[in-house]
């Protein structure tokens, strides 16, 4: 298993930290992004798993992606990917386990918060019309909702795996999703 830390900048590391490589995503400036509640790094995030793909590494089965505070079981993990043929188109992950998000995005979607799992093939077609995809999509919020577009164009619908987990707390979506100010919960 290997890994690879994506950012927008560079920070300092040193050679012999043991952390997984650095890499700065590419830059995205001439994409549209026009949704006025979300951030355009959501572009870049989304292009990561195109952009691992395009460093050529050997013996690649799945691109495994969380967000910066998603936690990853590797012996899990692993269990769930080898209940699939990596031969073929897989776009695995979960729903948010928040009603409430769902509704606002997408049934049909993994959430970036519980990881999701792509096929290499799956990772290769992506990666030949991923940007093209992007550019038709410039409203959408995140990156989750550019992938599963781009999913969606490709025919590969979610396969659902309860292990990964997208808990969104009440509070947090609404703060996020609908910009309020204040939420209480009793």
């Amino acid at each position: 298993m290997r890994g690879i830390v994506w950012l927008d900048n560079p920070v300092e590391t040193q050679p012999d930290d043991g952390l997984p490589p650095v890499k700065i995503s590419g830059n995205t400036s001439h994409f549209a992004y026009k949704n006025k509640q979300g951030h355009r790094s959501a572009i870049r995030i989304s292009r990561i798993i195109s952009e691992t793909l395009r460093l050529g590494m050997d013996n690649v089965r799945w691109f495994v992606m969380g967000d910066d505070d998603t936690v990853f079981i590797t012996e899990n993990l692993i269990r769930v990917l080898n209940k699939y043929d990596h031969n073929q188109f897989y776009y695995i992950g979960s729903l948010s386990e928040s009603h409430l998000q769902n509704i606002f995005f997408s049934y049909s979607m993994a959430y970036g918060g519980g990881g999701f799992a792509i096929s290499y093939p799956l990772a290769k077609a992506l990666e030949t019309m991923q940007d093209r995809c992007i550019q038709r999509y410039p409203g959408l919020y995140g990156s989750d909702d550019r992938m599963q577009a781009c999913m969606a164009e490709l025919g590969v619908p979610l396969t659902k795996e309860v292990g990964f987990h997208q808990l969104e707390s009440r509070c947090n979506t609404l703060k996020k999703y609908l910009a309020l100010t204040h939420c209480l919960v009793g």
